[in-house]
């Protein structure tokens, strides 16, 4: 089942069930995929679809943050809430073995010797690894193996 269908019918049970943190979370990533389709004046294909998943868990992970520094328990609750959610229609993580043998692979296709090469390696990299895998962590990874 693609993640449209899966989003569409988990909204659908949520309403049923009045879920309403859930519910809410569907409905922003609902709005968020529409509005990219609306730019791009095409239906989005399921990487695109990965990406901007990625971008709003990496916002609720930012948030989640910025409301503990702040002290503002209630947001930081809602804000896990939210991202349990979202998670749930990322694909399975990749395990750090898979993405250093990713990193490897790219590093190699690229001849990357120094962190002059990091951009051509994450360039290579981010696509294979986009909602798999933490593409911050991922480029930590590739800066120290390139610092080498």
């Amino acid at each position: 089942m693609d993640v449209n269908a899966k989003i569409n019918e988990d909204m659908v049970t949520a309403a049923k069930a009045k879920d309403k943190i859930r519910l809410s979370a569907i409905r922003m990533l609902k709005t968020a995929l529409h509005n990219k389709e609306i730019d791009l004046m095409r239906p989005l294909n399921e990487t695109e679809t990965m990406q901007i998943l990625s971008v709003l868990v990496k916002q609720r992970k930012d948030s989640i943050e910025q409301f503990a520094k702040g002290g503002r328990q209630d947001l930081v609750e809602k804000e896990e809430a939210e991202l349990k959610i979202l998670q749930e229609f990322m694909p399975a993580q990749m395990s750090d073995e898979d993405v250093e043998a990713l990193i490897q692979k790219a590093m190699a296709e690229v001849g990357a010797v120094s962190i002059k090469d990091m951009g051509k390696v994450m360039k290579v990299l981010m696509p294979q690894i986009t909602g798999k895998a933490d593409g911050k962590a991922a480029g930590e990874k590739v800066k120290a193996l390139l610092s080498q």
